[in-house]
């Protein structure tokens, strides 16, 4: 014959049921599945049934404003630019040799002779940065076609700042000066050491 549980018992299994039942009920999904939209999921909020809402008309978002359109697309109107738009000193050299080499000698380089590391392996061969026709291209060629990008080469518009992108075809003119330098172009100074180290 079996003995009836004592109160307590009954008591604490009633208790420990209860208490379960409350941490049950709070294992809830809200943090893994939070109220919001994907990307272009519909809406039943607006009018339109899109979730993503239009820019506001006359608004710029912070660092957005590009009042000076020449530093930002290397145009002055639909021409590229001949000039550019700040002084060019051996730190902004420097910093074009350094962006050159991250972002544009994968493909091109670091000479510009279109050797780069993406075309060894076999993807498509940009052209050289010393054809005479991008030897004669003016500065806001360059410029250009970072921001906007040419043919297989898309834009790097998100990844190379505006003056970023003028100290990348400084450094380019750099790279095409040196492939076609001749004696007399080096100033004369140099050129008297170049002589004496030829001895």
């Amino acid at each position: 014959m079996t003995r009836p549980p004592s109160t307590w018992l009954v008591f604490a299994n009633a208790l420990l049921a209860t208490v379960g039942a409350l941490l049950l009920a709070g294992c809830r999904q809200d943090m893994h599945d939070q109220p919001r939209f994907e990307p272009f999921e519909q809406s039943s909020s607006f009018a339109d049934g899109r979730s993503a809402r239009a820019q506001v008309t006359g608004t710029i978002a912070r660092g957005q404003l590009q009042l000076d359109t020449f530093l930002y697309t290397g145009k002055v109107g639909d021409v590229a630019g001949t000039v550019f738009p700040f002084a060019i000193t051996r730190s902004v050299l420097e910093r074009g040799r350094e962006r050159f080499e991250i972002c544009c000698a994968p493909c091109h380089g670091l000479s510009g002779t279109a050797d780069g590391i993406v075309v060894q392996r076999g993807f498509r061969v940009p052209p050289s940065l010393h054809l005479p026709r991008l030897r004669e291209a003016p500065p806001g060629h360059f410029v250009d076609v970072a921001r906007e990008g040419f043919g297989t080469m898309y834009d790097q518009r998100e990844r190379v700042g505006a003056r970023d992108r003028w100290a990348i075809a400084a450094y380019i003119r750099v790279l095409q000066l040196s492939r076609n330098a001749k004696l007399e172009d080096v100033p004369a100074g140099e050129r008297r050491k170049l002589m004496e180290e030829a001895k």
